[in-house]
């Protein structure tokens, strides 16, 4: 594994980390936005073992979808799941008064915990 992802990985987690004790505190727009990151992390961090790297979130994300849900080597909920926490991401960095409830940040936090256990099954184990 590289250096940068590896440094990725790290990220990740503390960026999970973050999102639950901004749940805990009841700030889910926060929560969810960092939830995003792990995800968002996690989906850099697979493009770059294939020494694919993009400049823009929508850059990641669709290459995200092609090179491992399109291809089915993942789920392809795991792409519809970045796309969804990308949204709830603006929502709850840019909208003044965003409406997003402990639920939502939940799952959000349930499928950051899940991009972090796919990347664990996938990366873990590659050469430096």
């Amino acid at each position: 594994m590289t250096q940068d992802i590896s440094s990725l990985l790290h990220k990740a987690r503390q960026s999970l980390t973050a999102a639950k004790l901004l749940a805990d505190e009841g700030l889910f727009e926060f929560s969810v936005s960092r939830a995003y990151y792990t995800m968002f992390y996690i989906a850099q961090a697979l493009l770059l073992s294939r020494e694919l790297s993009f400049s823009t979130h929508a850059g990641v994300i669709n290459a995200f979808g092609l090179q491992f849900a399109k291809s089915g080597e993942i789920a392809p909920e795991y792409h519809q799941a970045l796309i969804k926490a990308e949204r709830l991401r603006l929502q709850g960095d840019y909208d003044v008064e965003p409406e997003i409830s402990a639920e939502s940040s939940e799952k959000q936090i349930d499928w950051a915990t899940r991009f972090i256990q796919l990347a664990e099954a996938r990366l873990e184990g590659l050469e430096t």
